[in-house]
């Protein structure tokens, strides 16, 4: 499956990254670095009072390929801004994704808005390489994680000045989190070793989460219809990527979705 395929990949790659003394370069770079932007703080102050967005910058994925032929990463980024996005999510996965570490970079020279790496964290090692090419939150996958290693890497991620979006798909998950005391519960509404999509799931996970969390829905959300429902079920925010990529303009995308322009044809959303 996917997921496995993925994780080995990123055992190889940190292995790599150990080879090549990595960790002395990162803790060079983050010295030199301004302290990160608050992740948390942007979206619990969120532009829209409905709804907060983390906008995702994505090129492709293992199970549909190819998602925007025209990726211009620091483009759809300052469209993002523009559209009021409250963060933005980068993938930086190579292998599966088309990502780049790169990509994350140059957004962080050219947008001041909070950014979130997402990748398939499974050692400290990628916390350091997240803080050094410019993000201000990392993604925790319980899935892939067991109960120690997500501890110690919410405490590497906090001594960095890191936030961390810890990722839960079903109850055992999220009972980790909350033991954990997470303050950002992402829920992914797929399934990461099926690739099934249903939205039930976090309208199932929400009412178990207490409301000082903050709760991110997160996959198979497609239209405005799918962000009214996930607020009345209790989310804070959604984080949205394939649908925005696979438009002309993302920045048009955000305003239908979030409710703020009619989309062609029909009645204003808002």
């Amino acid at each position: 499956m996917y997921l496995e395929r993925i994780v080995a990949v990123k055992r190889r790659e940190v292995a790599e990254l150990r080879e090549e003394g990595a960790a002395r370069k990162f803790e060079r770079q983050i010295a030199a670095l301004p302290p990160a932007l608050g992740f948390e703080r942007a979206l619990r102050n969120r532009k829209r009072p409905h709804m907060g967005l983390i906008a995702e910058v994505k090129k492709a994925s293992p199970s549909k390929g190819l998602i925007r032929e025209n990726f211009e990463p620091v483009k759809l980024a300052r469209e993002y801004e523009e559209a009021g996005a409250d963060c933005i999510s980068v993938l930086t996965d190579r292998e599966f994704f088309q990502g780049s570490n790169e990509y994350l970079r140059q957004i962080r020279e050219a947008v001041p808005v909070p950014i979130l790496r997402k990748d398939f964290t499974i050692d400290e090692l990628q916390i350091y390489e997240a803080r050094a090419i410019g993000a201000d939150a990392v993604l925790l996958i319980a899935a892939i994680l067991s109960a120690d290693q997500m501890k110690r890497f919410l405490r590497e991620a906090r001594g960095l000045g890191l936030d961390a979006l810890v990722e839960v798909h079903d109850e055992k998950e999220l009972e980790l989190a909350l033991e954990l005391d997470a303050a950002m519960i992402g829920i992914n509404n797929r399934n990461l070793h099926t690739f099934v999509t249903d939205l039930a799931v976090t309208e199932g996970l929400i009412p178990r989460i207490p409301k000082e969390k903050l709760k991110i829905s997160e996959s198979g959300i497609s239209k405005r219809e799918d962000v009214e429902a996930l607020a009345a079920a209790g989310a804070d925010a959604v984080l949205i990527g394939e649908t925005f990529m696979r438009r002309p303009s993302p920045a048009e995308a955000v305003h239908e979705l979030m409710g703020e322009r009619a989309p062609a044809g029909g009645e204003a959303l808002a």
